[in-house]
């Protein structure tokens, strides 16, 4: 009988260290985050503070379930239109793209620039129908904000050509951002001075 009930506790708390063992491997599997942060953060939800955890919880299934592409740019939004493509106050006539939503958040933080978006990924997922539409609703100058290197090169030089037919500008950011740096990475300063003295191409 003994032997049956300790046996039990063993069970139960082995099921409950593999709980645990999933959070860690959840919160592990985020970008930046080692194994002894998972921990910490695992031990604080699990054991610290429950109201805490719950709330990221709740957070974390309301942002999955509202959070899309915004229809005309491709950044992240929670209706139709993201706030940057429904503010009547920006320059719609600047647009620059970038690589990923994300990156957005860095451009609007530097504060310097007061046009609009386009989100570009790759060369394979260039949706040109659309980046023709938005071209023709008066945008004046492209900027490109990629992260240097060849690969972004390259892209620069199909957009380019996909769009030779348009008068527009086409710029990018100035070098002051290191090849291979993402914007997510880039300081405040450098990122501003980056679009203040962007270049043509």
């Amino acid at each position: 009988m003994f032997c049956r009930c300790l046996y039990g506790k063993i069970a139960d708390m082995k099921k409950k260290i593999e709980s645990f063992e999933n959070l860690v491997a959840a919160l592990e599997a985020l970008p930046s985050i080692g194994k002894k942060s998972a921990q910490r953060m695992a031990y604080r939800m699990a054991m610290e503070d429950h109201f805490g955890a719950m709330k990221i919880a709740h957070a974390i299934e309301k942002a999955v379930q509202s959070i899309h592409r915004c229809d005309r740019c491709g950044a992240m939004s929670e209706d139709e239109l993201c706030p940057v493509c429904s503010d009547r106050a920006r320059d719609h006539a600047k647009l620059c793209i970038v690589e990923n939503a994300k990156d957005i958040f860095q451009i609007e933080s530097a504060g310097e620039y007061d046009g609009t978006y386009f989100v570009i990924e790759s060369i394979e997922s260039i949706d040109s129908k659309r980046l023709k539409n938005r071209i023709e609703e008066g945008v004046e100058e492209v900027i490109f904000a990629f992260t240097p290197g060849i690969a972004t090169d390259t892209m620069i030089l199909y957009i380019e050509e996909r769009l030779k037919n348009y008068d527009i500008v086409f710029t990018k950011i100035a070098q002051g951002v290191p090849t291979g740096v993402s914007l997510e990475n880039i300081d405040m300063l450098s990122l501003s001075r980056a679009l203040q003295d962007r270049i043509k191409v």
